[in-house]
């Protein structure tokens, strides 16, 4: 009997998207810019699923970024956009 590999949940998946956005200054310091928030308001996106969710929106609203991160933790594209699914605020595609 065969078993589907687990999908990481979305939360998973986000936090490991933030923490690839700030491993790298460059493309921390385009995300604070882009989105207005400070370190204060980042850390706590650690523990707040819609914070987690926007994470996931901006890397999915970026390809080239998307992509990278994808190719960092080993996922398929479409499997960070059904991650975002998982958290509050996802749009209804």
């Amino acid at each position: 009997m065969h078993q589907k590999p687990l999908r990481p949940d979305g939360e998973t998946i986000a936090l490991q998207a933030l923490a690839f956005l700030v491993e790298d200054e460059e493309r921390l310091n385009h995300f604070l810019n882009l989105t207005g928030i400070d370190m204060t308001a980042l850390r706590a996106i650690a523990t707040d699923k819609a914070g987690l969710g926007a994470v996931l929106d901006y890397l999915l609203n970026w390809e080239p970024l998307l992509l990278e991160f994808a190719a960092a933790v080993e996922l398929a594209p479409e499997m960070i956009l059904r991650a975002r699914t998982d958290l509050p605020g996802a749009p209804s595609w």
